[in-house]
């Protein structure tokens, strides 16, 4: 006979706290905030470059602004995407080795593309 005192909180013991979603929820918050505002700056700067010429494009972004900027945009991108894939491998992936596979495999993937944009932005400025 099962105890009518129980809820069901028993079955979910053990699966870990619920505190730590929060911090996950507004970093990808944080980043999509930070996207709303660099986003339209790179489309504009992505128009205006086309327009001008590769010896223009790569004169503006060896402008310090433009170049940090560029560095923001693809930090904030990046991040963005590791945690939204976070998000749906942690979701729709059911087998453990699968998902922690899945999710070492997002990490890195994330940064070596993060790696890959900063150095070229940073080759690009610097004239190289």
């Amino acid at each position: 006979m099962a105890d009518p005192l129980r809820t069901p909180m028993k079955t979910a013991a053990g699966l870990g706290s619920a505190k730590s979603g929060t911090d996950h929820f507004i970093a990808q918050r944080v980043s999509a905030v930070a996207l709303a505002a660099l986003v339209p700056w790179f489309i504009f700067s992505i128009v205006t470059a086309y327009r001008a010429g590769y010896a223009d494009a790569a004169a503006w972004l060896a402008a310090p602004v433009n170049a940090i900027a560029m560095l923001l945009l693809v930090s904030a991108a990046f991040y963005h995407m590791r945690l939204g894939l976070q998000v749906v491998i942690e979701d729709y992936i059911g087998k453990h080795g699968t998902r922690a596979a899945l999710l070492i495999l997002n990490t890195f993937a994330a940064g070596v593309l993060w790696v890959a944009s900063v150095f070229s932005i940073l080759k690009v400025a610097f004239g190289g």
